[in-house]
């Protein structure tokens, strides 16, 4: 065989060697979150932990017990800039992806729906693969992604902060997700959110969730996931 022919096989065969692996560990508990309005999930350390109550508490910036519009936008400016890690003032796709798999991977749809901290699954004998797929499509009813553990039905609230199709979400487009949300939360047209509000909407959310009384927790969830290729 010419020597040429074998250069890039070498090369290839040592790029890969040096290449450092990668993984997705996942750090939080196995129990549901709380996935605030804007994506960010806030887990549990114990079971006592009130993770609404945490959210809240973060937004809540004067500590006045009142969450206002413009909290709740800069409240979003803090976890845009969280998520958008090359701070080019939009969330790329990579980083899209970097969300759904690393950060909050409890949404992706064909996670199994999570307990709250001390409640009880019931178990009994289920095709999982066959409920994950059914639940990919959207078969059953049953509320997907974000959208079982928010106040809001939105399964991915990242990637639908983008009004413009173009697969990124500009800072621009959080904010503007951030006002709508908020007059999407405040029913009453009051400008404010309290707690109490917001527990009782979670209340009536939780009630519509449509999980299936055999449902369990996803197990995979504070495990590794599966390494990068």
């Amino acid at each position: 065989m010419p020597f040429p022919a074998l250069i890039l096989p070498v090369m290839a065969l040592a790029a890969q060697a040096a290449a450092p692996s990668r993984s997705i560990i996942v750090t939080g508990r196995a129990w549901a979150p709380f996935i605030s309005p804007m994506g960010e999930p806030f887990r549990a350390r114990t079971k006592s932990d009130d993770t609404l109550a945490m959210w809240f508490g973060q937004a809540d910036r004067n500590h006045d017990g009142v969450l206002t519009a413009d909290e709740m936008r800069a409240d979003a400016d803090r976890f845009f800039a969280t998520l958008d890690a090359n701070h080019d003032g939009e969330i790329d796709p990579d980083e899209v992806m970097h969300y759904e798999a690393e950060v909050a991977p409890e949404i992706q749809v064909v996670m199994r729906p999570m307990r709250k901290p001390g409640e009880a699954p019931e178990r009994k004998h289920r095709n999982r693969q066959a409920d994950g797929i059914g639940a990919a499509m959207g078969f059953g009813g049953a509320l997907q992604g974000a959208a079982r553990y928010g106040l809001l039905n939105m399964p991915e609230p990242v990637a639908a902060a983008d009004t413009d199709f173009d697969r990124g979400v500009s800072l621009d487009e959080f904010r503007l997700a951030a006002a709508r949300r908020f007059q999407l939360l405040d029913s009453g047209r009051t400008g404010n959110l309290t707690l109490p509000q917001l527990e009782a909407l979670r209340e009536i959310a939780l009630s519509k969730k449509g999980r299936s009384k055999n449902d369990d927790d996803d197990g995979r969830v504070g495990n590794g996931l599966p390494p990068e290729n």
